[in-house]
């Protein structure tokens, strides 16, 4: 169970495996537990299930601790080396899958948002449009069913379905099992839909070129302020399903104010997958990125052919 986020380890099962996927990993559950009683005092406990109050109001604020999460029975300094553990197997495995990308000239973005954001659906808009233009593929993550890869797959495009079981987030280990079914070409998109969850996903590194975080106009603009790790660690925000907003109450400019107090250095764009509007700028912002990765490959083939010519000419020469 994870200390960021609370997910069960559960079962998950990789399309193409024929049994369960074990990790070795374990979080420890995190929720935040109910009290029969008031509190009046104001400190923090330095003990194993410590609980933090803020004193203006008397709210329970449990991420104020060194961990910034709370789990009963372990201390948060035990936290903090079960999450370092973690996260630290996690970037192992990141890292290789980052090697993978750029030996490849793979661009992957790690799309990330709340569950009904209309990540598929953008997804789907996405694919259909670029089939000229690039070679698409999509590791798929939810907790249960593969009607997300179905769709997906009825574009014709390859996608694998990741099923987290308990799970709430995707990490490095299940998406390289992912690369080793989808056996992408080189210089491929590669569109990593996570697991519908606005919270533990920000801490896990796919290997990914960019987090993408989603937000729907249909959600609250303060989703930033309540949300932060996740736009923080995002590089581009996405504003869904603006065909919509004659129909809300949704404040924009207070909500992209909101996301770059976050993070100042976010880019924003405005999309509406149904109409088509800002689809233009959000498919010239993945060719972009597929196009470096291209250019770095092809770079990086130049040096190593460089490189084997250098070394046979000193053959040659001490021959």
């Amino acid at each position: 169970m994870c200390t960021v986020c609370g997910c069960g380890e559960g079962k998950t099962r990789i399309e193409g495996h024929d049994r369960e996927h074990p990790h070795d990993h374990s979080h420890p559950h995190t929720h935040p537990h109910e009290h029969g009683h008031e509190h009046s005092h104001a400190q923090a406990h330095g003990h194993a299930g410590e609980v933090y109050f803020l004193a203006h109001k008397g709210d329970l604020h449990y991420g104020l601790g060194p961990a910034h999460a709370h789990a009963p029975g372990l201390s948060q300094e035990r936290m903090v080396r079960i999450e370092q553990d973690i996260l630290g197997k996690n970037n192992t495995y990141a890292d290789g899958n980052r090697k993978h990308f750029a030996e490849h000239g793979i661009f992957a973005v790690n799309l990330v948002s709340s569950p009904g954001s209309g990540k598929t659906t953008l997804l789907v808009r996405s694919i259909e449009m670029l089939k000229e233009k690039a070679q698409v593929a999509v590791v798929e993550g939810d907790q249960q069913t593969s009607n997300d890869a179905d769709r997906i797959r009825a574009t014709g495009a390859p996608a694998i379905q990741v099923n987290t079981g308990k799970g709430c987030h995707l990490d490095a280990h299940m998406v390289g099992h992912a690369l080793e079914r989808l056996n992408l070409p080189d210089d491929s998109l590669l569109m990593i839909e996570n697991v519908g969850n606005l919270v533990c996903p920000a801490a896990f590194d796919l290997g990914e070129a960019h987090k993408v975080v989603i937000l729907s106009v249909t959600e609250g603009e303060d989703k930033p302020l309540k949300y932060p790790d996740m736009f923080h660690a995002a590089d581009l925000m996405i504003l869904n399903k603006v065909d919509l907003l004659p129909y809300l109450n949704f404040d924009v400019a207070r909500c992209v104010d909101y996301a770059q107090r976050v993070n100042p250095k976010l880019e924003v764009m405005q999309v509406s997958a149904t109409s088509g509007q800002g689809m233009d700028a959000w498919l010239a912002w993945l060719l972009a990125g597929l196009g470096g990765a291209q250019a770095a490959r092809l770079q990086n083939v130049d040096l190593l052919k460089r490189r084997i010519a250098e070394l046979e000419a000193q053959l040659a020469a001490g021959g």
